[in-house]
């Protein structure tokens, strides 16, 4: 049940919504009995500048730009941004200068540039449902044409045509569960589907000057094929199916359609940086670190060659000119997460950086320049960046000689000898990362005592092919034991207090929290889910359909009697007579892919037992909070009871 997207159109944008600014209760849900159940959202008002800790309101006040796009022309920089409450779109001249407000309508959770500089395509859903509408939008904000409505398929944008005048996409409008291509003209808006596809089927990056698009087939969370196909003539062409199932991602065509450049894991355990020739469609391996090469960006006129690789867990940049060969010295940039996207007709790199101490900035760079300038700065809302915590990077190993690694948020100004209490985080996915960007929970948590751990279990991406899929199928129980042996560490070699222990995770983390709770009762004094799952066989019958196209190779086929029976004994909610641990559990009711009925259950089955639980089912929300006062009583909630249950300073 992945959290996190992976390449622009292997899987739908992680979705961002929007919040009121009114304190008003939701609208009770019908068909849940309990309304007390039903938060009402709290007013996003913070504390005095100054006052320590921090109120989480001034956590959930900081933001920086988010989904970064630099114009093709390269003299416009868009993004959203969260400054108004919803997630809107804004543009700003790319020297610098005052940014310029789009959309002040539903929250955006996508967008893309058109080919002409002009214009941009965005997307926004419906409270979280995730079946987002599209709309075309000037770039000064005054003319919008509504291209899609929203509706029960569910649409993924792929790209636009080199001339503008068309967009590709998948949707499922067909049956509901198999992606389908289309191609829309923009004129006229007539979509013709160009190819019916299976399961997950998803346009990609469109040839400059021609007819090809490039085509993702799921295979499995961290993995998929790669086709071409002619959406003049109908042809497909594979490219890369390989019997290793292998990740293709990160596309940059080069302006005469020649070919184009990607990360992929072809043949090898980390992604490396490879060019596709698309007369020959030989693959060359220019880049083979032994880390994953991540973001890849053609730019000035594709003079540059630009790439960012993982080094444990922090991203470095990497550029060279593509004549000679010959290495660009990168400028220097704040440690952190980097997105890049290059300028095809100017000499500009835009990065955008998320590290421990900033939510989000973007850089320019002129390689012709020896220096970056920052254009865009985040806002940290009154908190001091000298009391942001950067995590500590550990490694050790599982009780099967797995080495597991993960982040530690080391609360400051503890006295020597002082053991502090320990939230042990647990990502989505699984195919996911704990990376050091900037992490809200965490540094919240450190402000007011505790110790936080980002585990990295096994399943997680950014340690190798291999390592990613040491839970698929029925492996899944030796990630639940991962989080026991990472408890067992941290009580052993980091400090921590074994008598003050909690973990928290959502959607994937949500099912090992869950999971955790049942297979190891007293091992923690309290645990948050966030959209888990607790029941596998209804979770993954009743999934989105982009992850079900992912989940027949990650977990199994459900209709496989073996499998069923197999996922259904590893449920928690099959042994929730186990548990004790107090809790907190959140869902959305519009919760697409994870459905709100898994935490339901769960709770009914906690409250039967008479195991202390607080439910906060937010009746406007999905697989994410997004709405300001929906997170402020969310994580107020939390921070009371994880100081309550676990006896932390406040």
């Amino acid at each position: 049940m992945n959290l996190l997207p992976k390449a622009r159109f292997v899987l739908a944008a992680l979705m961002i919504a929007g919040f009121s600014m009114a304190a008003a209760a939701q609208p009770a849900d019908a068909a849940w009995p309990r309304p007390e159940d039903v938060p009402v959202p709290s007013s996003p008002v913070p504390g005095i500048a100054g006052e320590r800790p921090y109120d989480i309101v001034r956590f959930l006040l900081t933001h920086g730009p988010m989904s970064v796009a630099l114009s093709p022309d390269g003299e416009s920089v868009a993004y959203r941004s969260v400054i108004t409450g919803y997630p809107q779109l804004f543009v700003m001249p790319a020297r610098g200068g005052w940014p310029v407000q789009l959309t002040f309508g539903p929250a955006v959770t996508s967008f893309a540039w058109a080919p002409d500089s002009r214009h941009l395509l965005y997307a926004a859903d419906r409270d979280g449902d995730e079946r987002e509408g599209y709309v075309l939008i000037s770039a000064d904000g005054t003319r919008e044409r509504r291209v899609s409505d929203a509706g029960d398929a569910f649409v993924v944008f792929g790209d636009f045509s080199p001339d503008g005048r068309r967009i590709a996409y998948s949707s499922t409008e067909r049956n509901g569960t198999d992606f389908d291509v289309f191609v829309r003209d923009l004129d006229t808006g007539r979509a013709q589907e160009v190819l019916r596809g299976r399961f997950g089927m998803f346009a990609g990056a469109w040839q400059p000057g021609g007819d090809w698009l490039l085509l993702s087939e799921t295979r499995g969370e961290d993995a998929n094929d790669l086709h071409l196909l002619n959406v003049a003539s109908g042809e497909v062409r594979a490219l890369f199916a390989p019997d290793d199932a292998s990740f293709y991602g990160s596309f940059a065509w080069l302006a005469d359609g020649s070919g184009f450049y990607l990360s992929t894991n072809h043949g090898r355990e980390y992604r490396a940086l490879g060019h596709v020739e698309l007369a020959t469609g030989e693959l060359t391996l220019l880049q083979a670190p032994d880390r994953d090469v991540e973001q890849v960006a053609l730019f000035d006129g594709d003079r540059y060659l630009a790439w960012t690789e993982n080094a444990d867990g922090y991203s470095t940049l990497h550029v060279l000119e593509r004549a000679t060969g010959r290495p660009v010295a990168a400028p220097e940039l704040p440690q952190g997460v980097y997105d890049l996207e290059g300028a095809r007709s100017g000499p500009r790199l835009a990065v955008r950086v998320s590290g421990p101490r900033t939510p989000g900035e973007v850089w320019l760079w002129n390689p012709r320049e020896t220096q970056a300038v920052r254009v865009l700065e985040p806002t940290l809302a009154g908190i001091d960046p000298d009391v942001l915590v950067v995590p500590e990077s550990h490694r050790f190993e599982a009780r099967d000689g797995v080495m597991l690694q993960g982040l530690l948020y080391r609360p400051p100004g503890l006295a020597e000898g002082v053991r502090p209490p320990l939230m042990l985080l647990v990502h989505g996915g699984p195919t996911a990362q704990a990376r050091p960007g900037f992490d809200m929970v965490a540094q919240y948590l450190t402000g007011r005592g505790f110790a936080v751990f980002d585990l990295n279990f096994r399943g997680s991406t950014g340690f190798g092919k291999s390592f990613a899929r040491l839970d698929n199928g029925r492996k899944r129980p030796e990630a639940v034991r991962d989080v026991e042996d990472a408890v067992t560490w941290l009580t052993e070699h980091a400090g921590i207090d074994p008598a003050r222990m909690a973990i928290m995770g959502g959607s994937y983390g949500g099912y090992l929290t869950n999971a955790a709770v049942v297979e190891f009762p007293g091992l923690f004094r309290a645990a948050v889910s966030l959209v888990g799952v607790s029941d596998w066989v209804r979770a993954l019958e009743e999934a989105s359909p982009a992850l079900k196209a992912s989940d027949r190779l990650e977990y199994g086929d459900i209709d496989d009697p073996g499998d069923r029976a197999y996922f259904a004994d590893i449920s928690p909610i099959g042994r929730i007579r186990r548990a004790r641990t107090p809790m907190v559990v959140v869902h959305g009711a519009n919760d697409p892919r994870d459905p709100v009925s898994e935490s339901d259950r769960l709770v009914r089955g906690l409250r039967d037992q008479e195991v202390e639980v607080r439910y906060l089912r937010f009746a406007d929300e999905g697989h994410h909070v997004r709405k300001l006062g929906n997170q402020v009583t969310q994580y107020r909630e939390i921070a009371e009871f994880l100081e309550r249950q676990l006896e932390a300073p406040r």
